[in-house]
């Protein structure tokens, strides 16, 4: 059985776990094209060595990070997100899609 470090729940089944994808840094949502944007959500770089990704323990729902080796799959360190992002981002610029004019009745 695998064993992975939660660093909320401590030692857990690998079962327990859902794989987020790689930590990497996000686009200006304000300036980057849809490409870029698209590029960011759906890729990675699927590289062979050590991987900061994004975990996700399934029955706290507790989101941590943790260091991966992706060809021996061990895994090296686990951590809080807090420890390397410290400010949220703010979404709320996005403006709500203007409403269809609606047609006169007589």
């Amino acid at each position: 059985m695998k064993i992975m470090h939660c660093p909320l729940n401590g030692p857990r089944n690998i079962s327990e776990f859902v794989h987020g994808g790689e930590v990497r840094e996000m686009p200006d949502p304000l300036t980057c094209s849809d490409r870029e944007w698209a590029d960011y959500v759906f890729y990675s770089d699927n590289k062979a060595g050590v991987v900061t990704e994004w975990w996700l323990h399934a029955p706290s729902g507790y989101w941590f990070i943790a260091e991966r080796h992706t060809v021996t799959d061990d895994i090296l360190k686990t951590y809080d997100p807090s420890e390397i992002f410290n400010q949220r981002v703010d979404f709320s610029f996005a403006e709500e899609p203007a409403a269809a004019p609606k047609e006169a009745t007589a």
